[in-house]
């Protein structure tokens, strides 16, 4: 799941009830701890296999990455945590900024499509998703759909429209129309959103309400769609999914990283989870994993029921691009949608 990422911390209350224990930590040097924010099943597939393959110890923490990301800022020099694992790239180019972040070795670093990664070199992705619009098919037919997502803020929308505003996959479409257009258009577009349709707090539930019948049509990650057909089954799945056109701010590819933490103590190991997260034999887990992602090391092919990576004509955004989301999660107090 994820969930909104703050620029600072004034920008989330404490977090005191949601933070992990982790102050006073310590482990051997053939131990490291992650903090993980990705999905928990394919993270704990992955911490397994690197622990068989190379008898390094990890003490896995997985949490709301938002969460995660802010008790990092607070323990700063002093966190327990070796390696951060995220969900999406705001969170990470912000500890970036605070100079948490240490570098990622070359060789890893070579091992995806430099776009992929961030451009100072601190953090590298290790999966991807689409963004996309659900639809209820029994609702809206293939010749209403709109080829580009600032439509959706448009009259002839309103009452169908789906969103979840604190997710932390929305604030990238958010920025998005900001580099393209303005924090003005921006703002435009968020306050039609908000005429248009209803607020829900989470990706899982925007995507079966869709389903459902009770919103026609939202933007979100492809991934939510498959997963949620796996769990239903294909014959209860009344919804589909629509990529926009080719180059449309809104047709974005979200990316999963990781970092090593500048305050670790066991960097060398780190680095090793690094290497392994773009190794062969972790993208291939990624590409089998019920999460349906884009394994991004080049020749390993994603799941079949996904359109190739290659077939998808994103806007022209790096992750890097997308920066850490503050500029978003502005906009959207200022309407009123946080």
């Amino acid at each position: 799941m994820n969930r909104r990422w703050p620029h600072t911390l004034s920008l989330l209350p404490l977090l005191a009830g949601l933070l992990l224990s982790a102050c006073g930590s310590s482990h051997g040097a053939n131990t490291i701890t992650l903090y993980s924010g990705q999905h928990e099943q394919t993270t704990a597939l992955l911490v397994a296999r690197f622990e068989k393959q190379t008898g390094i110890k990890v003490e896995l923490r997985s949490g709301d990455e938002a969460a995660l990301g802010n008790q990092l800022l607070q323990e700063g020099a002093n966190s327990p945590a070796d390696v951060f694992y995220a969900e999406n790239t705001p969170v990470l180019e912000s500890l970036r900024e605070h100079g948490l972040l240490a570098p990622v070795a070359p060789a890893t670093l070579a091992a995806v499509p430099a776009r992929y990664s961030s451009d100072r070199g601190e953090w590298v992705g290790v999966s991807a998703r689409a963004s996309a619009l659900v639809y209820d098919s029994s609702k809206i037919g293939a010749g209403e759909l709109p080829s580009s997502i600032l439509e959706l803020a448009q009259p002839r929308w309103r009452g169908k429209v789906g969103i979840a505003p604190s997710e932390t996959d929305f604030q990238p479409l958010i920025t998005a129309i900001i580099r393209q257009d303005g924090k003005a258009a921006a703002e435009a577009w968020l306050r039609g959103l908000q005429s248009n349709g209803k607020v829900y707090s989470a990706n899982e539930t925007l995507v079966t309400q869709v389903n459902d019948g009770e919103s026609s049509i939202a933007p979100i990650n492809t991934y939510y769609w498959y997963r949620m057909r796996e769990e239903l089954g294909a014959g209860a799945v009344h919804s589909k999914l629509h990529l926009l056109a080719a180059g449309d701010v809104g047709e974005l590819i979200d990316v999963s990283g990781a970092a090593v933490l500048a305050s670790s103590s066991h960097k060398p190991a780190a680095q090793r989870l690094l290497e392994f997260l773009v190794s062969e034999a972790a993208q291939q887990t990624i590409a089998h994993s019920h999460s349906y992602e884009y394994p991004l090391r080049p020749g390993i092919a994603a799941a079949p029921v996904l359109p190739p990576l290659s077939q998808i004509r994103p806007a022209p955004l790096t992750p890097a691009d997308l920066g850490d989301g503050s500029a978003a999660l502005m906009l959207e107090q200022n309407v009123g949608l946080l």
